[in-house]
């Protein structure tokens, strides 16, 4: 005979008997409530205290809420593929059809065979139970049945606090009374089919998987519906101690578990023994899929990032930070976002192509991409996983986003910022050909910011870039395609500082830690700290001829429910004129074919703009079509006055100075046509011909001697060579009649009118010299 343990002895020291006594004393409080409780609903109202506990037991709590449990949200491509999950608990809501038959009865056999035949309280059950740990002296069964466990589990998973939790879980009277109220209270607001579905919904199954749906996927990679009877018996009996019976753990413990829920639902008859003895012999077979939270092991880490941030610091998402955490990670959002996987992957390679993660120079690279028209951000990336960066090839930065996205300062953008010059003075009228001196060396005095107050060093000398270029005049149009500071410098003085500052806060241009641009001289060589995503939505402003749209990441999101939450749109709006922003293109499209971009053409329309930042201290690319933007910037994360790229080595390869197009042109380039591969090229439109009103603004070039040529086919050729044609009068020549016999001027720029007068014959020479050049005036 079993000699029963006794629970004091002679060694038993005082603290351990106090605690013993008021374990006991709890335990034998909650038997007697219990019993009580039991009774209460059906006892006859013999006295009016009877007749109000039972009313009071029997009412419905009104702080009982069962509006949901924390659901593991998703951000989404926009393709609909997965970038990331958030979760507190991983969990996927489901409704009871989408779990398979043999779960319901598995985990009713193990867990509460008698769940559809009693109340909220099975008094067989819970005083099994209470005998058993009045005997023991300590807790030993539950004795709950599947109400009973949803409501704990419920209540648990509702703690936001330390001292919530602890409440949720305490051996007390009250805790025990305060969980069967509301079983009584669930088992009248649901049917029991609802009730189960939830318990399948809030239980905690082990190896971060809450809920069964998670579960099925954690375990076996498929959803609950499709799991069969061993794998819906295994996750059934890992759920009373998932730890213990966890398979990846203890797979012989969660096998042997499994048998016994197959058992015992032979046992009842939801199964025949020799389905269960053969279930039995099947061995245990997982696909374990391993899900992360967070951005880290997505496959666009620092979009991830950038979309996260967006929504834990904007307060349409919630009052508080604290808010805005929990709806991402407990309000099974399902976040549809902007990102073009053939983009993201486009760039990603280019950019890990030409500064690779771990180089040897310690060099950093970032590129954003904006769709013209929209604000959508297609593709954002960095060279670098998303990580510590006390490891070699991490950062936490985004260095393509601001401040309040991703943690960069910004970089200081060089020449890329005289696009808003350039586009604040063809606002203003200036044609093409407008003509400006620019030194060697130019003092930036005579400027005034939009306060009015001069700004300036009269002891300044700025200079122009490592080309050397300056001393001469240039055009608008050359003056661009060379980037010559000295020029811009000049052009600014003209048009007004203020106005410059005033083009680039149009187009959304701030610093990246969100204070206002600063106002020098300088500004049109690029003092300000940027980021590259800002960068690129002004530039895409351009391909959308003028209309600007603030840089977006989330098209849609949608709650637990199906609703749609409200998502901050674009705000675009038409901030630069369309005929002024076809001109930029105009312009900026020279920069790829003739200027300090030259051979980085993507076999489409395209414009764009180099960026040297001063002492070689960072490199940008902006660049864009009517149907993408991107920027990219090349520096050193410490530091680019620190660590310039004035005589770069990296990875064997050597660069000496790097200029805008040394690496972010070629990083462009490769991205922007791994991006657009099968869209169809999109063209710019001719700006008006009151910019052509002093020519194209291109150097003068010599013209095709055309004299003896049939006037249809010298009119073709020139046309071709990108000049306007008109015939003149016939002049009497040796040359054939019909045939050309002048033309005038010899030289002009692109765009300029050629004069063709036709030969009449009747005499004179031809004008050649005996090697048969041109003469008279004629150009060689």
């Amino acid at each position: 005979m079993r000699r029963r343990r006794r629970l004091l002895s002679a060694s038993t020291t005082r603290a351990e008997k106090a605690r013993a006594l008021r374990g006991l004393g709890v335990l034998g409080g909650v038997a007697g409530l219990l019993v009580a409780l039991m009774v209460l609903p059906t006892a006859c109202t013999a006295g009016v205290n009877a007749r109000d506990s039972a009313r009071w037991f029997d009412s419905v709590p009104a702080d009982l809420d069962t509006s949901g449990v924390p659901q593991r949200s998703r951000i989404l491509a926009a393709d609909g593929s997965v970038l990331a999950t958030f979760f507190y608990q991983n969990r996927v809501d489901v409704p009871l059809t989408a779990i398979a038959p043999s779960v319901r009865k598995a985990v009713v056999a193990i867990e509460d065979s008698r769940f559809y035949q009693h109340g909220a309280i099975d008094a067989q059950g819970t005083l099994r139970a209470l005998a058993s740990d009045l005997g023991s002296g300590e807790v030993t069964q539950g004795g709950s049945g599947i109400t009973q466990q949803y409501v704990k589990n419920l209540l648990l998973t509702q703690a936001d606090t330390t001292e919530e939790r602890d409440a949720a879980k305490e051996i007390s009277a009250a805790r025990k009374i305060r969980e069967l109220r509301y079983a009584v209270a669930v088992e009248k607001r649901y049917s029991k089919d609802e009730i189960l579905r939830r318990y399948l919904n809030i239980a905690y199954y082990g190896a971060g998987a809450y809920g069964i749906e998670a579960a099925s996927r954690r375990y076996f990679s498929k959803h609950a519906s499709q799991l069969n009877l061993a794998e819906s018996a295994l996750l059934a009996g890992v759920v009373r101690y998932p730890f213990a019976y966890d398979p990846t753990r203890h797979p012989e413990a969660a096998r042997k578990r499994r048998d016994t829920v197959l058992q015992r639902m032979a046992d009842l008859g939801y199964i025949t023994q020799a389905t269960a003895a053969a279930t039995e012999r099947q061995p245990v077979k997982l696909d374990v899929q391993d899900v992360k939270s967070g951005c880290v092991t997505s496959t666009a880490p620092f979009f991830c990032d950038y979309v996260q941030r967006d929504i834990l610091a904007n307060p349409v998402f919630g009052k508080t930070a604290g808010d805005r955490e929990k709806l991402l990670k407990r309000g099974g959002l399902t976040i549809r976002t902007t990102l073009d996987r053939r983009a993201q992957k486009a760039a990603q390679r280019a950019v890990d192509a030409h500064v690779p993660a771990k180089n040897s120079a310690h060099k950093a690279a970032a590129e954003a991409m904006v769709e013209p028209g929209t604000g959508r951000i297609k593709a954002m990336v960095v060279d670098r996983k998303l990580g510590s960066d006390k490891v070699r090839g991490k950062t936490w930065i985004n260095f393509a986003a601001d401040a309040d996205h991703g943690s960069s300062i910004g970089m200081q953008a060089g020449s890329t910022f005289k696009v808003f010059t350039l586009a604040a003075a063809l606002d203003e009228g200036l044609p093409f050909g407008t003509r400006l001196m620019a030194p060697k060396e130019y003092t930036p005095v005579g400027y005034r910011n939009c306060k009015g107050d001069r700004v300036g060093d009269p002891g300044a000398s700025l200079h122009n870039a490592g080309d050397g270029e300056g001393g001469k005049p240039f055009s608008i149009v050359t003056g661009t395609q060379h980037s010559v500071n000295t020029f811009f410098l000049a052009l600014e003085k003209k048009v007004g500082l203020c106005e410059t500052v005033k083009m680039a806060e149009k187009l959304g241009m701030k610093q990246a830690t969100g204070k206002p641009l600063q106002q020098y001289p300088s500004f049109t060589l690029g003092i300000n700290p940027v980021s590259p995503v800002r960068l690129a939505a002004a530039y895409a402003a351009f391909g959308a001829r003028g209309r600007y749209c603030s840089p977006i990441a989330i098209s849609q999101i949608t709650n637990a429910a199906g609703h749609r939450l409200k998502v901050p749109g674009a705000h675009c709006n038409q901030a630069v004129d369309k005929d002024t922003a076809d001109a930029v293109n105009y312009v900026l499209r020279g920069v790829l074919t003739k200027g300090t971009a030259a051979g980085q053409g993507i076999g489409r329309p395209a414009a764009g703009k180099t960026g040297t930042v001063d002492n070689f201290s960072a490199a940008w690319f902006a660049g864009y079509t009517p149907d993408l933007a991107s920027a990219v910037w090349v520096g050193d994360p410490r530091g680019g006055y620190q660590h310039p790229m004035s005589d770069l080595c990296m990875d064997g390869n050597c660069y000496g100075p790097v200029y805008g197009a040394t690496i972010p042109a070629p990083i462009w380039h490769q991205s922007m046509i791994g991006a657009l591969a099968g869209t169809p090229a999109s063209s710019f439109v001719r700006p008006p011909s009151n910019f052509f009103s002093k020519g194209s603004g291109e150097e003068s070039a010599k013209l095709p001697d055309v004299r003896g040529m049939k006037v249809g086919d010298a009119a073709a050729k020139l046309r071709g060579a990108g000049f306007t044609v008109q015939i003149g009068d016939p002049v009497k020549s040796d040359y054939p009649k019909g045939t050309v016999a002048e033309f005038s001027p010899s030289s002009a720029q692109p765009g300029d009118t050629i004069t063709l007068r036709p030969s009449k014959g009747g005499g004179g020479h031809k004008p050649r010299d005996e090697a048969g050049g041109p003469r008279h005036g004629i150009p060689g």
